[in-house]
């Protein structure tokens, strides 16, 4: 037996005995238990005793900690460059998180360094003032589970007024930009943040604010072959979906996606994107949606010939 697994098993019997003793959920059976599960058999016969005489300060008689305070690991000077990687990040600004402690890092790679190619250009203005306040009101308004009240530009120009209680803020890596899910009397409305103008949180939940609903949800199934990288980027960009993986045969793979009925538009440019690495399945509605969009390109491709 090498000694790096008799350590290992030790170090894991002590590991459970402390968090047990943390949480008051060690006594006599679950002491035996933890023992047999984690070590070897003969463990009963030297551990109890080794706890009980001292000689492994890990519990006290009473089976409670002797540790004062939660123990930590201090942060690794790459995990410190990391976490000032992350501040860099104008949209991680938005959630006033503490930089104490990195004042005298340096991040691990600039912003310049990241080239998006399927973004648009127009996203968020993420050091305005006003957003930023409007942003961080309406996330302790989603925290708190309080009402808004919103006046807001539409895309027209129009300035609009909703109430409601807010269901989450979401963001669109593609458009680079984040809206405030907001449920009122009105029914449930989607707000780009970039429009609000004026933002308070209502002093009591008024009648007429439905709360927040679970939203009835479309599936989506296709085959995915997994040529150039498919799969991994698949699993990228569908990463924020509920989805079941498989794996047909050799590099085939059938993907079953679950998605909101209001993002079916985001999920039809997603999954044209991929080409012929993707093979809608069902349902046929989706299928016939993704023949609309191809003969709609074919036309405007179409149309400068022909003129």
């Amino acid at each position: 037996m090498i000694f790096s697994e008799i350590y290992g098993r030790y170090f894991r019997i002590a590991g459970e005995l402390i968090r047990l003793a943390q949480r008051g959920e060690l006594d006599p059976a679950s002491l035996l238990d933890t023992v047999s599960e984690k070590g070897f058999a003969e463990s009963v016969l030297s551990v109890p005793e080794a706890l009980k005489s001292g000689a492994w300060p890990l519990i006290t008689p009473d089976f409670g900690t002797p540790i004062a305070g939660e123990p930590s690991m201090p942060l690794s000077l790459p995990e410190k460059r990391w976490l000032k990687t992350l501040l860099g990040d104008p949209r991680m600004a938005l959630f006033a998180p503490d930089p104490a402690g990195l004042e005298d890092v340096e991040p691990l790679y600039g912003r310049e360094l990241i080239v998006y190619y399927d973004r648009y250009l127009d996203g968020d203005p993420y050091g305005d003032p006003v957003y930023t306040a409007s942003f961080r009101t309406a996330l302790s308004a989603v925290k708190e589970k309080r009402p808004l009240l919103v006046s807001f530009r539409e895309r027209r120009g129009r300035l609009m007024e909703r109430k409601g209680v807010p269901e989450g803020i979401e963001y669109s890596p593609r458009d680079d930009k984040f809206r405030l899910i907001l449920r009122g009397a009105d029914g449930r409305s989607e707000i780009n943040m970039a429009g609000i103008e004026r933002c308070s949180v209502l002093p009591d939940q008024e009648d007429g604010y439905p709360g927040c609903s679970e939203q009835p949800q479309r599936e989506l199934c296709f085959e995915l072959k997994d040529e150039r990288n498919a799969l991994e980027r698949a699993m990228l960009a569908f990463s924020d979906l509920e989805k079941v993986t498989e794996r047909v045969s050799g590099k085939l793979y059938r993907v079953t996606l679950r998605y909101r009925a209001q993002d079916e538009a985001e999920i039809l440019i997603r999954i044209l994107s991929f080409g012929p690495m993707i093979r809608v399945v069902s349902p046929d509605s989706f299928i016939e949606l993704i023949r609309a969009r191809l003969r709609a390109q074919a036309e405007l491709d179409r149309a400068p010939r022909e003129n």
